[in-house]
């Protein structure tokens, strides 16, 4: 695909993606009762069943990136030059904006407000870093062993750590600043930001590194096999 329409599908993936966490969060707040439990699950649920949807639609066209810290990762191993890969995170992050305007619109909020919802202190930033660094590993090791599963992979590991990460797993840098513009069930406060963004670039380029490393001889072996294959054909005589 070209750059242009690959950018398209980027802003429009991430915006409903936040439309979907805004929105579920909103949704589960007013229906839960007051039952933090309840609203937390119905918001990992409804936030996984939408990352499988927006993978499978939007990954034959951009990769389906939909944050930084995979973009940045693709940049890392040189699947993305440095320009498209700057392009990509910018789309994502005006995306993100885009979809908690369109949660808000759709629930009767404020276009835009900012969250008073505290969530700072090192066990928050340890929790993002590996809310990070796992999803990363399971786009890498799903990527090469079993590619049709990666939506579903994805979605699943990120409605567990919803559940056991104290942070609730954002693990997204476009993700994080939109949701400091939310003061709803999905929001962070814009202090804690900066932590948050800090600690999952982190574990974006940590997980890079580790699985590239993991990854490596299985990649090698792969070319072999490949290599060894087309000598074999070349070698076989032809059959009348």
């Amino acid at each position: 695909m070209d750059l242009s329409r690959r950018l398209v599908a980027e802003a429009l993936g991430t915006a409903l993606l936040l439309a979907c966490v805004v929105g579920s969060g909103i949704m589960a707040e007013r229906l839960s009762g007051g039952n933090i439990a309840v609203a937390l699950l119905a918001n990992a649920l409804a936030t996984g069943g939408g990352l499988v949807a927006l993978i499978l639609t939007f990954g034959g066209i951009s990769g389906a990136h939909f944050n930084p810290a995979v973009s940045l990762a693709a940049l890392i191993r040189q699947e993305l030059s440095g320009r498209d890969a700057v392009l990509y995170m910018l789309v994502q992050i005006a995306g993100a904006f885009a979809g908690v305007a369109a949660a808000h619109g759709m629930f009767g909020e404020p276009l835009f407000f900012a969250s008073q919802h505290i969530r700072t202190g090192p066990a928050q930033y340890w929790s993002e870093f590996i809310a990070t660094f796992g999803l990363l590993g399971v786009i890498f090791g799903c990527s090469r062993s079993r590619p049709d599963a990666v939506p579903f992979a994805v979605a699943c590991y990120i409605v567990g750590a919803y559940w056991f990460t104290a942070s609730t797993s954002f693990a997204n840098p476009a993700v994080t600043l939109a949701r400091a513009a939310t003061d709803t069930f999905a929001g962070v406060r814009p202090l804690d930001v900066p932590g948050f963004i800090g600690a999952q670039l982190v574990g974006a380029i940590t997980a890079t590194l580790i699985f590239n490393w993991l990854l490596h001889d299985k990649a090698a072996l792969s070319l072999d096999l490949m290599a060894n294959a087309g000598e074999d054909r070349e070698v076989k005589p032809l059959q009348d």
